[in-house]
């Protein structure tokens, strides 16, 4: 199979989503790989390297796209991308579609492209193969982010996460008790913070309270809530629902009640955002002010660290695509339930519920686009 890699061209992108170890691998099972020149230099991974690695290097990004199977890419094709793509092409990358314009969806459709979400890719127990480790990253990243805007120079409060002999800590409330709440509840308690985190998920909550002892953990209820946003130095947005658009949990009223210089970090915007007044920011410009309160909503917020991001999206998606590559797509999404699971189009059709009713688009579950008959599990 022949595989492209495109240099990401999204605002502030500078991940890749294989480095030369993985285009290795892929080259030494027969698949041609075909690099985009300069496609891993922001993230420091040189032509050169790809070369090495068994790539060819193509000039023009429309080169790879009209010459590759299946098309890896760290965030989902932008428009103009999407129109380049032939017939039943597959991409595979972080899709993040219920936040997608309509144009990128509908081309996808009407090319009949197979688009894969590594974001909603889910084993059979409902873990997220894929993005919980990119979580485990964004998790402490947000906290170090907080700390940083925190201070005087960057129109925050002026204070220390920790505090310091007879000063109390900052206080942080994290929405969300899933692997980047978790990770962010690590973070913030090792920094000295006092931290809650809120979730209506009692289970949740329960792991939380077991991986990040001396948290608050609380179940979450909207006065409840209010309270502590309202009292809070640090508001970390960490809300996901698999494939969905985060709900909005923080209303613009309790955003306009904190404290001036106190500190929102959405990491839920690349899902829409579950604060009112986020919008989505870029690492060139990633603060805004509403109301005397900062807001950092960078949806590709690891792209900031992109060299060890890369090689961790690297080693995420290699397995996948070996599989694709080796069986292809229908193969593969046959005898990968996973991989299925994370598949958003495919065949002209909406695979995912939510994201048809979403745009109002015809729905066929994936099974029945691929002859199979469906799968009881008792």
């Amino acid at each position: 199979m022949i595989v492209g890699l495109v240099r990401e061209t999204r605002v502030g992108e500078r991940r890749v989503a294989l480095i030369p170890a993985s285009v290795r691998r892929l080259t030494e099972r027969g698949h041609r790989v075909i690099v985009e020149h300069a496609a891993g230099d922001q993230s420091h991974f040189p032509d050169g390297a790809y070369v090495a690695a068994g790539a060819q290097i193509a000039f023009t990004a429309a080169e790879v796209i009209d010459r590759s199977e299946l098309l890896v890419k760290v965030e989902r094709p932008t428009l103009e991308e999407f129109s380049q793509m032939h017939p039943h092409q597959v991409v595979m990358g972080f899709m993040h579609l219920a936040v997608a314009r309509r144009g990128e969806i509908e081309q996808a459709l009407q090319e009949s492209i197979t688009t894969i979400g590594c974001e909603i890719i889910e084993t059979a127990d409902g873990a997220l193969p894929v993005l919980e480790p990119m979580s485990e990253i964004a998790g402490p990243m947000a906290i170090a982010i907080a700390s940083h805007l925190l201070r005087s120079t960057s129109g925050g409060r002026g204070i220390l996460l920790g505090g310091a002999p007879g000063i109390p800590p900052a206080r942080v409330v994290i929405l969300g008790a899933g692997v980047v709440g978790t990770w962010a509840a690590r973070a913030a308690l090792a920094a000295g913070a006092s931290t809650q985190c809120f979730d209506i998920d009692l289970g949740k909550l329960r792991r939380l309270h077991l991986a990040a002892p001396g948290a608050i953990t609380r179940l979450s209820d909207p006065p409840l809530l209010a309270d502590a946003v309202a009292g809070a130095d640090v508001v970390i947005g960490a809300i996901l629902i698999r494939g969905e658009r985060a709900p909005l949990l923080v209303t613009r009223a309790m955003v306009e009640a904190m404290r001036p210089g106190s500190v929102i970090v959405d990491v839920s915007i690349d899902q829409g955002g579950c604060v009112e007044t986020s919008r989505p920011t870029t690492l060139n410009d990633p603060v805004f002010v509403h109301h005397g309160v900062l807001h950092y909503a960078v949806p590709n917020m690891t792209a900031d660290i992109a060299h060890t991001a890369s090689m961790v999206i690297s080693q995420l998606f290699l397995p996948y695509a070996l599989e694709i590559a080796d069986a292809g797509v229908e193969g593969a999404l046959a005898r990968q339930p996973d991989l299925a699971r994370g598949v958003f189009t495919h065949a002209g059709y909406c695979t995912h519920a939510a994201l048809a009713e979403r745009w109002q688009r015809p729905y066929q579950e994936l099974h029945a686009l691929l002859g199979q008959e469906r799968r009881v599990t008792v």
